[in-house]
């Protein structure tokens, strides 16, 4: 290599880098056998991985060839002194020549380069006093030879190679990594979806054994469900028929004590035993003397707890209607609730698990409300053939049919002795009934509009109507004359309720308001807006502190009655809900929908 250097460059040339050790120059080769960079191996786990790693190996090919191509080109150009001899054996376009530089620019672009500017200017002094004194010879200051700018070409093609190769070691790297990331994600994924694979195989095999031993239980479950159905249906029965009995010797018991104080004033009396028997076996049933005085009300002074509104929950749902369910009512005594539809049936269900007890069929339309007798033993139902139906539980049967409605029948509701029937209907009035005799004993004719709900106020002879001519009336029993009558719907009121101690009346209107009125004040006490859908029915709870509403958007508004603010729904039916109550010992809420359900809440 030192020869090499020695017979293209100058004598003074020479000394001055022996002296001064500023240039170093070797002459490099090139070949496409020789490759500094070292491949890693790769694992491959199947073909797809082997396409991808060839299209990366074709891409380190075309760049290695690339650089490979200058350098036959700069192989092939011809050099100065082959210019000056003979010519050349084959044409070069003059656009690939490339002119030699002197030596003095070639060392002053070198010291540029590498950044020695005191070197250069050291060189610039000397390199100009020597050639004005004329020591400088034409050879020593021609052309760079060849092998230089071979070197220089070579070098700055090989800073480039080296370059482009740690930009695609880099490249490599990262590629290599997101490979193996994804490749352990696929292996992951594989492994989970043999697993999901054998788990689903595993259910499949157990949900198979289940019902084939659901099958094999089945006709014993409903073997047993009908003998349970036939025993609480007994046990019911046995319950209703000591209450009617019970019911019995008290009025017996009256009875006897009537006729005692009746024995003892006629005591002088010459009518004969035998005549008087007589007499009184041809007599006719008697029209029911209608109170002449409010009872005491034994709820006025005693205070009980309020439904805690934000612990309602859903205890059950039982569709027991094939058709929509209007109404619902509470048993007074026994955990029994009792539910109408517009399928004409009426039904008895235990509480809370809803067996059925008992069913009657004898309407001839649908069924608008049911209520039952203050003392348990019969109950009420008001339908669209426009008559009220009396059922007695013992004989399963209808006792007597009230018919002087000429109009579809919405509500009934019981004296609180028992002895009469309030009703209201389409045809704008509402009736008074004496149970006794199966007689209208009054009616109230004032509203110019469908009476739509009718109930008694608690312990007294008065009875409180609402009315689709957006109107609350109370009136008197005795007279059957109206005694107040409360103005400010907006819109038809479809209910209307008393508070246990009877002081307040809560009514709902089609338009979703709530109102609170005060009987002694004869005035509204509040509004409540209840959402933009009708309200079908309201009640009071025990404590007379909540309300609820039953609504059409399938909720059941929950208010509060002493700061007049709406509380909180009720969600779970999936059509208009009709009714709502609570039951008498302040435990359960009942609510019946056009879902053809009905549901208990606690």
């Amino acid at each position: 290599m030192a020869s090499t250097k020695n017979n293209h460059v100058p004598l003074m040339k020479q000394k001055s880098l022996a002296d001064d050790d500023l240039l170093k120059l070797e002459k490099m080769e090139l070949s496409d056998d020789e490759d500094d960079f070292q491949y890693t191996n790769v694992d491959v786990l199947d073909d797809d991985d082997e396409e991808d790693e060839e299209d990366f190996q074709s891409v380190l090919r075309n760049l290695n060839k690339g650089p490979e191509i200058d350098a036959t080109v700069d192989d092939k150009a011809p050099s100065p002194v082959q210019k000056n001899a003979t010519a050349p054996s084959r044409t070069v376009p003059i656009s690939t020549q490339v002119r030699p530089s002197v030596v003095d620019d070639f060392i002053r672009n070198f010291l540029i380069k590498i950044s020695m500017p005191r070197t250069l200017d050291t060189f610039n002094t000397e390199w100009y006093e020597l050639m004005a004194k004329g020591k400088l010879k034409e050879e020593d200051i021609g052309v760079v030879p060849d092998i230089y700018l071979r070197n220089q070409a070579l070098d700055d093609q090989v800073k480039a190679l080296r370059k482009q190769l740690d930009e695609t070691k880099k490249i490599t790297e990262k590629a290599k990594g997101t490979w193996d990331k994804f490749r352990h994600q696929r292996d992951v994924h594989k492994m989970h979806h043999q697993r999901v694979v054998q788990e689903k195989n595993i259910l499949m095999d157990k949900i198979k054994k289940l019902r084939k031993n659901i099958a094999s239980y089945e006709p014993l479950l409903a073997e047993l469900r009908t003998k349970y159905e036939v025993a609480m249906k007994e046990k019911m029965l046995m319950r209703l028929e000591r209450d009617r009995c019970i019911a019995k010797a008290e009025a017996l018991e009256a009875q006897v004590r009537a006729l005692e104080q009746k024995d003892s004033k006629s005591t002088g009396s010459k009518v004969s035993p035998s005549k008087s028997t007589m007499s009184g076996s041809k007599k006719k049933k008697v029209d029911t003397k209608i109170p002449a005085e409010n009872g005491v009300n034994p709820n006025a002074d005693k205070r009980f707890d309020s439904v805690q509104i934000k612990r309602v929950e859903l205890v059950k749902a039982f569709q027991g209607h094939l058709n929509s369910i209007a109404a619902i009512a509470f048993h007074p005594k026994n955990p029994v609730i009792a539910t109408v539809s517009d399928d004409e049936t009426w039904k008895l269900w235990s509480m809370p698990n809803c067996e059925l007890i008992m069913s009657g069929e004898g309407h001839r339309d649908w069924i608008a409300g049911i209520e039952f007798h203050p003392r348990g033993t019969h109950i009420a139902t008001s339908s669209g053939d426009n008559t009220v139906k009396i059922w007695d539980f013992v004989s399963a049967s209808c006792t007597l049919t009230l018919h002087d409605h000429a109009h579809p029948v919405w509500e009934s509701a019981f004296h609180h002795e028992g002895d009469f029937l309030a009703s209201c209907s389409m045809d704008h009035t509402c009736k008074l009934w004496d149970l006794a005799t199966g007689k209208c004993r009054k009616t109230f004719r004032g509203h110019v509009d469908s009476v739509n709900s009718v109930c008694f106020q608690p312990y007294t002879v008065n009875i409180c109507t609402g009315s689709g001519d957006k109107t609350i009336s109370i009136w008197d029993i005795r007279s059957g004359l109206c005694v107040q009558t409360f103005y400010g719907h907006q819109n038809t009121c479809n209910s209307v309720a008393f508070s246990i101690t009877g002081d307040t009346i809560a009514s709902c209107d089609a338009d979703g308001f709530i109102k609170l009125w005060d009987v002694r004040m004869v005035a509204e006490r509040a509004t409540i807006d209840g959402g933009q859908q009708p309200l079908n029915s309201v009640a009071f709870d025990k404590s007379g502190q909540v309300i609820a509403a039953a609504s059409d958007d399938g909720m059941i508004k929950m208010c509060n009655a002493k700061t007049f603010e709406f509380v909180a729904d009720l969600r779970g039916h999936d059509g208009p809900v009709q009714s709502v109550k609570f039951d008498p010992v302040g435990k359960y809420i009942a609510s019946a929908s056009s879902d053809c359900t009905f549901r208990l809440w606690t």
